[in-house]
């Protein structure tokens, strides 16, 4: 029986370590548990999500603040803010865009007080009126970025994934010629504050897939490679070697442009990412 992709990519992958690895943290669990899980199963990075619930902005007090930063410091866990992509950073309209800014300001400011290594952010949506949407997000994440570069807060931006053909909601950027309208953008190109975060399962589902992704942009400005599996149709975050993202590729590719950053597993339960990593690991 062949080997399936993510045993495959198992032989291709370089020599790596438990610290490169980390996770999308679940919403329904505490940072501070997230931490602590990450700590019992050897994971150096997580995500997590501060919009609602028990990591709400608002439960962030000067004591849970000391908390968490010694707890992760303790543990050698790096960990970041991944704002919610339902937030529309090309939005238009008045009150709600200025509403979108101070969240985004508010999720920079808890980033700063926490000490986190980034913020995630994307670049919103569009109801087929591209032009302008694409002029408001832009100018949009140059303020951003100037906001962020005031609080040393590091921003990565997501590419975003491909919606199916005929939705009236489509993200951006979701492929190499729009994610460059950021990249490339005056104000971002050359901030040490605006990096790429690459999203493998996504860029899987365009065209361009993984290689033209890193063969345009290569890997100097990404902050972090997140990892999620599924069959190139539309988005879906399966198991890796549920799907069909080239993982074998993917990190082969990585590793010869001289990739030593983090991966952020943004799939199944957890079991499912110790699983996954382990094998990786050749554990």
């Amino acid at each position: 029986m062949p080997a399936t992709p993510a045993a495959q990519a198992t032989a291709a992958m370089p020599a790596l370590s438990h610290q490169r690895f980390g996770f999308n943290a679940p919403a329904t669990q505490s940072v501070e548990d997230s931490i602590r899980w990450a700590a019992e199963h050897r994971f150096h990075h997580l995500d997590f999500n501060a919009d609602d619930g028990i990591n709400a902005l608002d439960t962030f007090d000067e004591a849970r603040v000391a908390a968490v930063r010694d707890l992760y410091t303790k543990h050698d866990v790096q960990i970041a803010i991944h704002t919610r992509s339902a937030v529309n950073n090309a939005e238009l309209s008045p009150y709600v865009s200025d509403a979108v800014d101070e969240y985004n300001r508010a999720n920079i400011r808890l980033a700063k007080q926490l000490g986190c290594a980034g913020v995630v952010v994307h670049g919103g949506y569009h109801f087929t009126d591209v032009q302008r949407r694409r002029e408001a997000a832009v100018a949009r994440l140059q303020r951003l970025a100037g906001y962020a570069a005031e609080q040393q807060v590091p921003l990565w931006l997501e590419n975003h994934n491909k919606e199916p053909e005929h939705a009236e909601i489509n993200y951006i950027p979701d492929n190499v010629e729009e994610l460059r309208w950021f990249l490339d953008a005056p104000g971002l190109k050359d901030s040490p504050w605006f990096r790429w975060s690459f999203n493998a399962g996504h860029a899987n589902l365009v065209p361009d897939k993984v290689p033209g992704f890193l063969d345009t942009f290569g890997i100097s400005r990404i902050a972090q490679v997140r990892i999620t599996d599924n069959h190139g149709t539309y988005e879906v975050h399966l198991v890796p070697g549920q799907g069909n993202v080239d993982f074998a590729d993917l990190f082969a590719r990585l590793d010869r442009q001289g990739y030593n950053g983090p991966f952020s597993l943004d799939f199944g339960t957890l079991d499912d990412k110790v699983h996954i990593r382990d094998q990786w690991l050749g554990l």
